[in-house]
């Protein structure tokens, strides 16, 4: 697993191959802390490793796990576990949801 901040996360989305950016709260979290292009695969879910792989398309496929801010731990518990798992290419956006704010990006709402 790989720590990234805001603009290595930012370069990583308009590169090629693009990773697949994962919200690890729990869905009732999701849409006040939704980063754009993001889906939500809860890591407390006892398949959360398996979603993963289902939703990227493969364990070799880029992923970046993210949750709220620094101070929750729910994206580094993710990423662990995809590790655990096998999966080859997995980043830990730390500063989540109030991190990408702070670099002055702007969170998914609805309608948006």
């Amino acid at each position: 697993m790989k720590t990234i901040d805001a603009n290595s996360l930012k370069r990583m989305l308009s590169s090629e191959p693009k990773p697949t950016l994962v919200n690890t709260l729990p869905a009732d979290n999701f849409e006040q802390t939704r980063i754009p292009r993001s889906i939500n695969i809860p890591q407390d879910q006892q398949d959360f490793a398996e979603r993963v792989e289902q939703a990227i398309g493969g364990r070799d496929e880029p992923v970046v796990v993210y949750c709220a801010s620094r101070q929750c731990d729910s994206s580094t518990r993710a990423a662990h576990k995809l590790e655990e798992a096998g999966f080859a290419q997995v980043y830990d956006f730390e500063a989540g949801a109030q991190g990408w704010e702070g670099s002055g990006e702007k969170l998914q709402t609805d309608g948006a």
